[in-house]
């Protein structure tokens, strides 16, 4: 496919849907992790960068530490993948202590390097079935019955997530009646992070990176927010 990935993701959350054993050759309860291991077969492993890795601790570390480690990771890559899964967030820890915010952060900076500069990444979030095989933790489908809207519970994510959907400067609503005037979902491309669930991703992974791709081409018609002090501060 010719693109470098990034993929974001809670190594350890075992809250997700068995894999089949075609994809689990260890034949054991299923992580995310194994999620990453079929991306990687379906992209070509060579295409792919890993974020957090299991033991990773980085609530000691510094910024610039941080910004090496992530740096160096992101730097090359156009596209950043951020694998949603229902314990993805440790309420123990602030945002700014886990790896997912800061990965995402550094994707949608740019980033120089050698006299050349990154641009934005362009960010998909892909919503994984729990263990019951249900995306309903977060995203809920036809939630009105005319017009087949689907719902997003993005106060379930972190907040570098959240305010970076439905960011469109011009968005485009819904003119079903059955909605309030004030409560008319958006239409088109109204996040510069959209949500799609896994089973979709992988039916149409060509088809799912170049909407990506459309997405990024548009980048000025989001209002981006790319500093996870800031936001967390803020929100």
């Amino acid at each position: 496919m010719g693109r470098k990935i990034f993929i974001s993701y809670k190594y350890k959350d075992t809250n997700v849907k068995q894999i089949d054993s075609i994809w689990n050759s260890q034949n054991r309860n299923t992580r995310v992790r194994d999620y990453v291991d079929i991306l990687q077969r379906l992209i070509g492993e060579e295409n792919v960068n890993k974020g957090e890795k299991d033991g990773e601790d980085m609530s000691v570390l510094e910024d610039s530490t941080i910004q090496s480690v992530l740096g160096d990771k992101i730097y090359d890559s156009s596209i950043t993948l951020v694998l949603i899964s229902p314990n993805m967030r440790d309420p123990s820890l602030l945002e700014t202590e886990q790896w997912i915010p800061w990965e995402i952060s550094y994707s949608l900076r740019e980033q120089s390097r050698d006299g050349r500069t990154s641009k934005t990444n362009a960010v998909m979030a892909i919503v994984l079935p729990d263990a019951d095989n249900s995306y309903d933790y977060y995203l809920k489908e036809h939630t009105c019955p005319y017009c087949n809207t689907r719902t997003l519970q993005t106060d379930r994510l972190f907040k570098i997530l959240s305010v970076n959907m439905f960011n469109r400067y011009n968005p485009t609503f819904s003119t079903c009646p059955y909605h309030a005037a004030n409560n008319r979902p958006e239409t088109g491309e109204a996040s510069y992070i959209p949500s799609v669930k896994w089973d979709d991703f992988i039916s149409d992974v060509e088809g799912n990176l170049q909407r990506l791709e459309r997405i990024k081409d548009n980048v000025n018609d989001y209002n981006i927010k790319k500093n996870l002090k800031t936001i967390v501060e803020n929100n």
